[in-house]
C-alpha cells in the first residue's frame, strides 16, 4: 500500500485521520482491501475521452470544491474508474439511459450547451459562468438537441449529485473531514448514548459560544 500523506482538510476534527485505523481492531482485512483499492485509484482516465475528461474534472470541482483541501479526493478518477468497470445502483429512472450513456451524453450536451452561446466548452468558462450554467441545469432549463431527450433536470439530480457526491462521501478523506471511522464491522460502537462516545471515535473541536448556546436551548425545551 502506498504511503498518503497526513490529511490538512479543514475539520471539526483536528488531529484525527481515518487511515490511523487501518492496523487496528476497527477494521478486518476485507474493509483494508477495500480502502487500499480506493487510495489506489488511477488518476488518468480509462472510461472518459480526452474532452470528456476536461468537462467532468471541471464539474467535479463546481460540486464539491477543495481548493483549500490536502490530500484532495480525486472525484474524477473515482467516476472514471466506477464507469469504467461498469459499476452502476442496480436501478435507474427510466427517463435516463443505462449510467455509462447518461454520463457521455450528459458531458457532451453539457458541452453543446457552452459552445452553443460562445463557443467555448464548459472546462473553459470562468468559474461563474460554470456555476451559471449548472444551475439552469438544475432547473431544467437546458434543452440543447445533444441531450437527446433526457431531462437535464433529471441528469443534474440522479447522475451529477447523486454519483459525485456519492463518491466523495465513500473516500477515507471525506471521513476524516466528518470524523467518521469507516465501516462499523468488526468492532461496531458501544457507548450508544446522547453524546458519548467510544475511545476509537473522532473528537470534535470544541463548538462556539454560539453552538453551545443553542445546544443548550435544545437541552432546556
Amino acid at each position: 500500500m502506498t504511503h498518503q500523506p497526513r490529511s490538512t482538510r479543514a475539520t471539526r476534527y483536528p488531529g484525527y485521520d481515518v487511515l490511523d485505523k487501518r492496523t487496528t481492531p476497527s477494521w478486518d482485512e476485507p474493509t483494508r482491501a477495500v480502502i487500499a483499492e480506493r487510495l489506489a485509484t488511477p488518476l488518468e482516465p480509462r472510461f472518459f475521452g480526452a474532452v470528456e475528461w476536461l468537462a467532468v474534472t471541471s464539474l467535479c470541482a463546481r460540486i464539491v470544491p477543495q481548493a483549500n483541501a490536502q490530500p484532495v479526493v480525486p472525484l474524477a478518477a473515482l467516476l472514471d474508474a466506477r464507469l469504467a468497470g461498469n459499476s452502476n445502483d442496480g436501478y435507474r429512472d427510466a427517463r435516463l439511459p443505462p449510467m455509462r450513456d447518461a454520463w457521455r451524453v450528459g458531458l457532451a450536451a453539457l458541452d453543446a450547451e457552452c459552445r452553443e452561446r460562445g463557443g467555448l466548452p464548459f472546462a473553459s468558462l470562468a468559474e461563474d459562468a460554470q456555476i451559471a450554467l449548472l444551475g439552469e441545469m438544475q432547473r431544467g432549463e437546458l434543452t440543447n438537441p445533444a441531450w437527446r431527450g433526457m431531462p437535464s433536470k433529471l441528469f443534474f439530480s440522479e447522475r451529477v449529485l447523486h454519483d459525485i457526491c456519492g463518491l466523495y462521501y465513500s473516500h477515507p478523506h471525506a471521513w476524516s473531514e466528518i470524523g467518521f471511522g469507516g465501516p462499523a464491522n468488526p468492532r461496531g460502537y458501544v457507548r450508544m448514548y446522547l453524546n458519548r462516545r467510544d475511545p476509537w471515535e473522532a473528537v470534535e473541536a470544541a463548538p462556539d459560544k454560539h453552538e453551545h448556546a443553542a445546544r443548550e436551548n435544545r437541552r432546556v425545551r
